[in-house]
């Protein structure tokens, strides 16, 4: 399984982190599991929904998933998609561009423009 872009949710201080030491280890869950948590687009926005809701100062890092490398594995997850972990730190030579992902009026985080469509997105839920 392949994918251009993938997408990891950080807190604004894990990111400080990333961008202070050049490569992040993970979050606590991410440690917990043993690998780092990433999400297509298709899956991002459920991911925050799910993970992170109503949580403030967060970052969306887009991610290069081909230089990542073998560590980077294709595994079931939620509702038996495949989601991408890697298994290695997350070197910040790997992120395309990251922005903030704040709460809009609703409670829901408003991803950047940055971000493919939704029905971009759907589609390369297929693939997965």
């Amino acid at each position: 399984m392949t994918a251009g872009v993938i997408y990891k949710i950080l807190r604004a201080e894990e990111w400080a982190r990333l961008e202070a030491e050049g490569a992040f280890e993970g979050a606590p869950v991410d440690l917990a599991d043993g690998y780092i948590h990433f999400s297509t687009a298709a899956q991002a926005p459920e991911t925050a929904r799910k993970h992170f809701a109503g949580a403030q100062g967060l970052v969306l890092a887009a991610c290069d998933a081909a230089a990542l490398g073998e560590a980077l594995r294709w595994e079931p997850a939620r509702g038996g998609d495949l989601f991408p972990h890697l298994y290695a730190p997350l070197p910040r030579a790997a992120v395309i561009w990251a922005r903030p992902l704040p709460l809009g009026p609703d409670g829901a985080h408003r991803f950047p423009p940055e971000f493919p469509a939704p029905e971009r997105a759907e589609g390369e839920a297929g693939a997965s």
